[in-house]
């Protein structure tokens, strides 16, 4: 079993940075790609970025390029989302996600093995 446990949400006002980390445990955690998914009230769940298991690849969705940024520290088992010009629009529940697929396929939403809990992040305008 994979436990993942997010932390670093909270309120921001536009154009705002704020930093997500995500600290897993249980199995070895350079085995899986990570990523990066948001859920907004009333809204499905998308993906937002994925890095790979070494940090060599990554994938972001187009609304984030540019803004944000996917890393991964394999000593810390920990993986980040460094979030900079923070729109409204950016206002969700971030989820992390360890995945048994490309960091292509985490794009899709597939092969999605594990889950955090979530945390707030609020923009304002």
């Amino acid at each position: 079993q994979v436990q993942l446990v997010e932390s670093g949400g909270g309120s921001v006002q536009a154009g705002g940075s704020l930093r997500l980390s995500c600290a897993v445990s249980g199995r070895t955690f350079s085995n899986y790609n990570m990523g990066w998914f948001r859920q907004a009230p009333g809204k499905e769940r998308e993906f937002v970025a994925a890095i790979s298991w070494n940090g060599g690849s990554t994938n972001y969705a187009d609304s984030v390029k540019g803004r944000f940024t996917i890393s991964r520290d394999n000593a810390k088992n920990t993986v980040y989302l460094q979030m900079d010009s923070l729109q409204p629009e950016d206002t969700a529940v971030y989820y992390c996600a360890a995945g048994l697929g490309t960091v292509q396929a985490m794009g899709r939403m597939k092969l999605l093995a594990y889950w955090g809990q979530g945390t707030q992040v609020t923009v304002s305008s």
